[in-house]
């Protein structure tokens, strides 16, 4: 059949069409929303739209229907018999029923969409009445809320249209800093369900550890080393200038000291759900990292990532020379790798997404389509898309929509 074909009784109903917003509330049990459509169809009623939410074993139903005219379905009744109908099945099963008159479909929603989601260990209810409000107040307008997950974070998402995502993710990123959650904003639309590209940042993002302090522990410069790497995170210092000269505190290590620090690395808690979550979902996932390839590379081996690429510790006659082989891979390198990792991924700049803690990741951020500050110093959180501060790797998961039930059913039919 042809569009020119379809009968008009199918066709979305205009502004000046009559239709009945129904409305049920009560506790919830099987069989409901198909009781009250079985209701509906002897009045041959049009759904227009329907939205259904359980909230701890109670149920709202909403079915936005056409009116029925008289003589219209099986009983040859009107809308009057349809009011009565439905409130007295209603009743039976100890539900209450509204029904409200109106005309044509849902208002159009206003032009611009985002997905504005709430992180909150614990969220409070100041915190949700605040982002709503800054949300009113950016002109937007909120479609629609559901939970993301409740532990171990409430992840919430707010489906929000009428304003500009940048704008709002401007309006809510202070409000967020001020209440202590954290908020991500990202344009709705299909790219968000597109397979994308996700590449971290190694030390204090995927694992816990700064590698060159566990090297400088085994050369006993652990404190030294440790101060020129958080002057080198804060922005304080240049980065290949820091690296040499921590590097150089290496120098004389026996080589055999590269597997005891691949032993000590831990990595960050959701590390592993987040990986393999991400590339159940088809992603390819990377790492590019300031740290060392002689660790980087047992990473991506363990966890099956996509790309990997850090610095080389030179290590000539069973010993590390104290410096770094190749190209160095610093601020800018980052960000250049993240775009060869998208072109061999053939995956649009748009539709990658960084993860990272120190200031030498700001270039990767700033060039992935979503940046996310992962419990990062002030500098880097004030200037990434949106920032992270729990200590759980994978809530990113909930930044891309997937919530923690979906996550764990598929572990479960992984076994």
């Amino acid at each position: 059949m042809s569009a020119s074909q379809i009968p008009p009784a199918t066709a979305v109903p205009g502004d000046d069409v009559p239709t009945l917003l129904v409305k049920i509330f009560g506790k919830d049990r099987p069989g409901i929303t198909a009781g009250l459509f079985d209701t509906l169809a002897a009045y041959s009623v049009d759904v227009v739209d329907i939205e259904q939410v359980v909230t701890r074993g109670r149920i709202t139903l909403c079915a936005l229907v056409t009116t029925p005219s008289p003589g219209q379905g099986t009983t040859g009744s009107s809308e009057g018999d349809l009011r009565a109908t439905v409130h007295s099945w209603a009743e039976s099963l100890n539900l209450q029923a509204e029904i409200i008159s109106g005309r044509g479909d849902n208002r159009p929603r206003g032009t611009g969409r985002s997905h504005v989601t709430v992180l909150g260990h614990p969220l409070t209810a100041e915190s949700a009445a605040a982002i709503a409000a800054a949300i009113t107040a950016s002109g937007g307008n909120i479609d629609r809320i559901f939970r993301l997950a409740k532990y171990p974070v409430t992840a919430v998402e707010f489906a929000v249209s009428g304003a500009v995502t940048e704008a709002l993710r401007t309006v809510l990123a202070p409000e967020a800093a001020r209440l202590g959650v954290d908020v991500a904003v990202v344009a709705a639309g299909l790219q968000r369900r597109a397979q994308r590209l996700v590449v971290m940042d190694v030390d204090s993002t995927l694992i816990q550890d700064e590698v060159i302090e566990l090297f400088a522990a085994h050369a006993g410069c652990e404190a030294e080393v440790a101060e020129v790497t958080a002057a080198a995170m804060r922005g304080e210092l240049d980065f290949e200038q820091s690296l040499h000269a921590r590097v150089e505190l290496l120098g004389g290590l026996d080589e055999s000291v590269v597997e005891a620090v691949r032993k000590e690395v831990r990595l960050t808690p959701g590390a592993r759900t987040l990986v393999r979550t991400l590339k159940r979902l088809g992603y390819q996932v990377g790492v590019v990292s300031g740290g060392f390839t002689q660790v980087t590379d047992a990473l991506k081996e363990e966890l099956g990532l996509d790309f990997a690429s850090a610095n080389t510790l030179e290590i000539v006659d069973g010993k590390l020379t104290g410096r770094v082989t190749g190209d160095i891979v610093d601020r800018a390198g980052k960000a250049r790798l993240l775009r060869e990792f998208a072109r061999q991924a053939g995956v649009p700049l748009d539709q990658t997404v960084a993860i990272g803690d120190g200031a030498n990741d700001l270039d990767m951020l700033n060039t992935a389509g979503l940046g996310v500050a992962f419990n990062a110093k002030p500098v880097v959180r004030e200037a990434a898309h949106t920032a992270v501060n729990v200590p759980f790797l994978d809530t990113v998961l909930y930044l891309l929509g997937i919530t923690r039930e979906e996550v764990e059913a598929a572990d479960t039919h992984a076994g």
